[in-house]
């Protein structure tokens, strides 16, 4: 009962929050409350002005108001801390499922001192990221969460709060921001080759489909032993280098493209849909590193045969968002 009542309470406080990607923290957006230490010291203080009152002592009295003074200062520069700050939410980048989104946020800060002490983090999550915003200057947190399905996400609620200079009081706000973040399908570990290519059109449909091997459909074939180092493609040796990858890929000089590379879901041989949309997306990030032409079919929705960077981010889209 007490959790749906919270539950309840913290999504009428949100909806109180209009979506936006930049916020601007005033004293309408700025909390704060005691800490534990806060509490502990208030009632220290009760204590101390308890026995300074039976005792007569007139050293009791100031330092129990030279105590309470220096905590309401503080509580003051706390506030102030976090009031005027400018939160900024750099557009958020496509990620893979199961794998961390690292959401980057500017904080800018106006005002000629140092802003200490300003942490940023998932709502709930409790994995703080702590920085220090130079005066008049901005800096960047980066804040992490793992979306575990595919798909456009909303980019989860952040919060932000400090407990500078004294730790007695936690100052916080809420943010909502309005971007989403695409997640793509998480590719297959260990997929099988790529698959036979099809006949371009006005070819005959007796036209030869043994292009078992990665690259055999644009007059390149997986390296063999024996090939003349003239028929390797060392700029796809350079590329799939810089990824990682030793594989090498040489010229076929038997073969003209007379097939193009349909990367289909139906082809992937699995029961579950999901598991088919992980093995074409390793498919995809396969035939992209290897320079090859290729489309993707999923269902009623394709992708015309194609390269580079614009088109395999189309392809792994329509991978996330299908249905």
């Amino acid at each position: 009962m007490a959790a749906a009542l919270r539950s309840r309470i913290d999504r009428w406080f949100l909806s109180r929050r209009p979506p936006s990607d930049t916020l601007e923290l005033t004293q309408r957006n700025v909390y704060i409350v005691p800490t534990p230490a806060g509490w502990m010291l208030a009632a220290t203080l009760l204590l101390l002005l308890i026995a300074s009152i039976n005792y007569q002592l007139n050293l009791g009295y100031l330092l129990t108001f030279l105590l309470a003074g220096s905590v309401a200062v503080g509580m003051h520069v706390c506030h102030g801390t976090l009031r005027g700050l400018a939160l900024h939410l750099a557009a958020p980048e496509a990620q893979y499922a199961g794998t961390a989104a690292v959401l980057r946020v500017v904080l800018h800060n106006a005002r000629r001192s140092t802003r200490y002490g300003i942490g940023m983090a998932v709502r709930h999550s409790g994995q703080w990221s702590w920085s220090d915003v130079p005066a008049q200057g901005s800096t960047t947190v980066e804040v992490a969460f793992k979306p575990e399905r595919r798909g456009l996400h909303p980019v989860p609620t952040l919060t932000a709060e400090t407990r500078f200079p004294l730790g007695t009081f936690r100052v916080w706000t809420v943010w909502r921001p309005a971007s989403r973040v695409l997640v793509y399908p998480a590719p297959e570990s260990n997929p099988p080759p790529l698959p036979p290519g099809e006949p371009l059109d006005g070819e005959p449909a007796s036209a030869p489909m043994q292009a078992q091997v990665a690259g055999e459909y644009d007059g390149v074939r997986a390296y063999r032993r024996g090939d003349p180092l003239k028929l390797v493609v060392w700029k796809r040796a350079a590329r799939a280098q810089a990824v990682g990858s030793e594989e090498l890929v040489s010229r076929d000089t038997q073969q003209t493209r007379q097939q193009e590379l349909w990367l289909d879901a139906q082809l992937a041989g699995l029961p579950d849909f999901e598991a088919r949309l992980s093995r074409v997306c390793a498919w995809v990030l396969m035939a992209d590193r290897l320079g090859v032409t290729y489309g993707v079919r999923i269902g009623s929705r394709s992708v015309a045969p194609s390269q580079g960077e614009g088109h395999k981010r189309k392809c792994l889209e329509v991978l996330a968002l299908c249905s």
